[in-house]
């Protein structure tokens, strides 16, 4: 009977302390997420915290590796499209963290897409800060192409297409032999036929054109870019009009 009671109560406790962990975690998670879905570099940034607060509360949470890289990677873009002093340092340094919590996110569940997809972004940003040639050094190249690719196959559909155009991007991003302008004009054009009307895929793809020496294609991509409410895509295909068609 005694053996019984002290059983019970083991499986009690346990719960308790199980239950009171996942409270904890919560009580961090959801005030960093409604910090995270205003969407302003201030409130990114402020969200950070308390992700990692989750994260060290339980490193094993695939949600709080996850969401924790996201909000690395979108506070070093913005910080590269605001052009915010230090940019270069910031993509440096949240793009690699991105890519640590989005790396722990795989390890923890290898048949979800987020820590894929995260990660993979995660390396594009730290490349902004370090170079393409100082990624590819580190071996990176490797590495982003997998969770590009594995995110495709898992949903192309996630993040607004985002696999599609990453993918689009690394292949005509990459320096010359490794360079890929047939693999990226797919999955540009892919990527169009499911959100004609993204600004960052429109400049994307007209920079790709334009590289193919497409320049009369390109050009109403980017006009349309152009007329568009998007703060940095707007702006960068007006300097593509002005550099390209004077």
């Amino acid at each position: 009977m005694k053996k019984y009671f002290f059983f019970t109560l083991s499986c009690i406790l346990l719960l308790a302390f199980f239950s009171f962990t996942s409270l904890a975690e919560d009580s961090l998670i959801m005030p960093a997420d409604v910090l995270f879905e205003k969407g302003d570099i201030n409130s990114i940034l402020e969200s950070i915290p308390l992700y990692i607060k989750a994260v060290v509360a339980n490193s094993n949470d695939y949600e709080a590796n996850w969401k924790c890289a996201r909000a690395h990677r979108e506070y070093a873009n913005l910080a590269f499209q605001q052009e915010i002093e230090g940019w270069e340092d910031i993509c440096k340094k949240y793009g690699k963290d991105g890519m640590n919590y989005g790396k722990k996110a795989i390890e923890l569940i290898p048949e979800n897409i987020d820590g894929h997809y995260w990660y993979g972004v995660s390396a594009g940003t730290y490349s902004d800060g370090v170079s393409i040639l100082k990624a590819l050094k580190e071996g990176l190249k490797k590495s982003t192409e997998k969770a590009f690719e594995t995110s495709y196959a898992m949903d192309k559909m996630y993040e607004d297409g985002g696999p599609m155009l990453c993918l689009g991007r690394f292949w005509h991003q990459l320096p010359f032999p490794m360079k890929n302008k047939k693999r990226a004009l797919g999955y540009f054009e892919e990527f169009q036929k499911y959100f004609p009307n993204d600004p960052q895929g429109q400049v994307f793809y007209a920079e790709l054109l334009i590289d193919m020496r497409e320049k009369s294609l390109a050009k109403p991509f980017l006009e349309k870019a152009a007329a568009s409410d998007h703060p940095y895509y707007s702006k960068r295909a007006k300097e593509l009009l002005e550099e390209k068609y004077k």
